[in-house]
């Protein structure tokens, strides 16, 4: 039979609340925490999570929501988010919203009634509606990625807007103005990244033809298949900026199935360094999102939310830095007149 808190005390010969109050992250005399220990030990105690969550209030559990396990965007993400959770004892349970507002509002009540501590999410749906169940329940949430158009919420992101003006002005500063974009006209993150784009066009008085803009859904197939449209043209763009990694991996597939070559025909910059750059030749230009920064820090501020609960603090969004990785996919127009 395993072990239980009547042999750590008949082994130790403390009290049951002294035994039960170090079990529960209490504090204790040091030397009797050192006995509790090596009875724990020696016994091969096994703490009753659920159990010491009904005492507690806390299961010691976080749920993360993704809108997609296959991608490899959020598969990162929710390994350096694993990772900063198992540091402070805690574990994940996973959900996927499979891009879908309704799953995404389910997934939220699947979580609360699991009774998780709190919930990372990078959401859909744009407006705040699918997280009223964890706001009755007093569970506190954390977005990362994308923010919420309606309410602000606690947010880990990066500046979207500016972080695809600097990568425009990486084609600009190479000479480029005929420059087309694959993007998501209804993810918030592409959103951004289309105002920055044009933001960048607009600052150096140049114009963008509506068959250079390409506004979709942040996925492969979207950007395979407006990346061959745009080669189609017969007044082709000389350069093609991507705003997210699914898009850019389906823009080199179109590109690498063409007569034409990168960047003798056509230069590229894309989104998300993951691990495109490593097997594609010529090495992407890429903006690079800092995912381990992006996982910690959503993770310390969601523990920081548990520890306040019952409070009601201002919401914060924490910007983090993007930056530019330099390759060989953008072709400098200048050196050639």
């Amino acid at each position: 039979m395993p072990a239980t808190i009547r042999d750590i005390k008949e082994k130790t010969g403390l009290s049951l609340a002294t035994i039960s109050k170090y079990l529960n992250g209490g504090n204790v005399l040091p030397e009797n925490r050192v006995r509790i220990e090596a009875a724990i030990k020696e016994l091969h105690y096994e703490v009753n999570e659920i159990a010491r969550g009904l005492v507690t209030n806390k299961t010691k559990t976080v749920g993360v929501l993704v809108y997609s396990i296959e991608s490899l965007f959020n598969g990162t993400l929710l390994r350096y988010i694993g990772e900063a959770l198992r540091k402070q004892g805690y574990g994940m349970l996973i959900c996927d919203s499979c891009e879908d507002e309704e799953v995404e509002a389910n997934s939220i009540r699947f979580l609360v009634n699991k009774k998780v501590d709190g919930i990372i999410v990078v959401p859909v749906a744009k407006t705040s509606g699918f997280l009223k169940p964890a706001r009755n329940a007093g569970v506190p949430v954390v977005l990362v990625d994308r923010a919420l158009l309606d309410e602000e919420h606690d947010c880990i992101k990066i500046d979207n807007r500016m972080a695809a003006f600097r990568a425009m002005n990486t084609l600009l500063d190479n000479f480029h103005e005929k420059i087309a974009v694959i993007c998501s006209g209804v993810e918030y993150t592409g959103i951004e990244r289309y105002k920055g784009f044009l933001d960048a066009m607009e600052a150096r008085g140049l114009h963008v033809p509506e068959t250079y803009q390409k506004r979709g859904k942040h996925c492969f197939q979207y950007g395979y298949q407006s990346m061959k449209e745009l080669l189609e043209l017969k007044d082709r763009p000389t350069a093609v900026f991507m705003t997210n990694y699914e898009i850019t991996l389906g823009a080199v597939m179109a590109v690498n199935e063409s007569p034409y070559r990168c960047p003798e025909d056509i230069s590229m910059i894309g989104f998300d360094d993951l691990i495109l750059s490593q097997v594609v030749n010529p090495k992407m230009y890429m903006v690079v999102q800092p995912m381990k920064e992006m996982g910690e820090k959503a993770v310390e501020l969601l523990l920081e939310r548990i520890r306040q609960k019952g409070e009601d603090p201002m919401p914060m969004e924490m910007i983090v830095t993007t930056r530019v990785q330099k390759g060989n996919s953008i072709r400098n127009l200048k050196e050639e007149k």
